[in-house]
């Protein structure tokens, strides 16, 4: 019995997690003042408290360099009871997937958070950017990759227009049984001007990595842009399918 109480009591304390597993992270920066750990403890309860009820939430604690600056975001059309659970569990892998960094970024499906001794709010950052690319080809790929331009685009705009929460959410019939549905996200610090430019440079990466996939996404620490062709922003599409088999490749980039 005793080894099964061992395990038992180290399962509780490991870090819990109610969502699935982050899709991108940052790190650097490495510390050694216990000052900017109680800090950074600080800053992630509070974007916690604060983005669980609106969504969204900066937040600053500390004094001098030992200043730590956080944000913290989930994606527009999640329910609250979903950005709750995904700000939760980022608050708590956050800190041990950058153990002793100062400046950490953790991105998931349905929420991003962040912290820094620098004051990054309200600036637009693309000096980071993680792609993920499906594996899979479309079919008809050059006239799949015009409809995605296309489609992309106008989320891109959506996303950037008055009331929209910096969330743009567009679809298209390409064929007769092929939806494509696009998304497009600032972090809402950002001006409108900062938001189309942080969006618009994600398309440099198209005909890079995206060219002819099925599925793709280009994620910087300002903004997102994401495209698939089955339904995964809500409301979903009740007469479509949602697709689980998917493979994807991730690169990671440092432009700048």
């Amino acid at each position: 019995m005793a080894p099964l109480l061992q395990i038992f009591l180290l399962s509780l304390m490991l870090p819990l997690c109610y969502c699935a597993d982050s899709i991108a992270q940052y790190c650097d920066q490495t510390y050694s003042d216990s000052h900017i750990e109680t800090n950074i403890n600080h800053v992630i309860s509070d974007l916690v408290t604060k983005a669980s009820v609106g969504g969204f939430a900066t937040s600053s604690f500390g004094n001098g360099n030992n200043t730590i600056y956080g944000l913290a975001q989930c994606r527009g059309d999640v329910s609250s009871d979903d950005c709750s659970s995904c700000l939760a569990d980022a608050a708590k892998q956050l800190p041990v997937a950058c153990p002793n960094q100062a400046d950490a970024r953790l991105w998931y499906d349905y929420c991003f958070m962040r912290y820094d001794t620098v004051n990054f709010v309200g600036k637009s950052d693309t000096g980071f950017v993680t792609i993920l690319y499906n594996t899979q080809n479309a079919t008809d790929p050059d006239a799949f990759d015009k409809a995605v331009s296309k489609l992309v685009k106008k989320a891109n705009s959506d996303a950037v227009s008055a009331g929209s929460g910096s969330l743009g959410r567009e679809k298209a019939k390409f064929k007769k049984n092929i939806t494509i549905y696009a998304l497009a996200q600032c972090t809402r610090d950002l001006q409108p001007l900062d938001c189309a430019q942080c969006l618009s440079s994600t398309l440099q990466y198209f005909p890079i990595y995206c060219s002819h996939r099925q599925g793709c996404r280009v994620l910087y620490t300002s903004c997102m842009v994401r495209y698939e062709i089955y339904p995964f922003y809500f409301p979903l599409d009740g007469n479509a399918k949602i697709s689980g088999a998917d493979k994807y490749t991730k690169a990671i980039l440092h432009p700048h």
